[in-house]
């Protein structure tokens, strides 16, 4: 995670110590992106079952 703000594990610190408010808009923008691949993948395995199903049905 520091690696990708590109600061240091002090600033980071510093952030949850000092500015709770600013670490935990940081944080949910991590959760906010990790959930969106989530869904991705979710969504891309649902399409997946759907076309499987659809072939299946195409076959009788």
């Amino acid at each position: 995670m520091v690696y990708e703000l590109d600061i240091d594990v002090s600033t980071l610190y510093n952030w949850r110590k000092y500015k709770p408010n600013l670490y935990h808009i940081v944080m949910l923008g991590f959760k906010y992106d990790s959930l969106l691949e989530y869904h991705k993948k979710t969504y891309e395995d649902l399409l997946n079952i759907e076309n499987e199903i659809l072939e299946e049905i195409e076959k009788i």
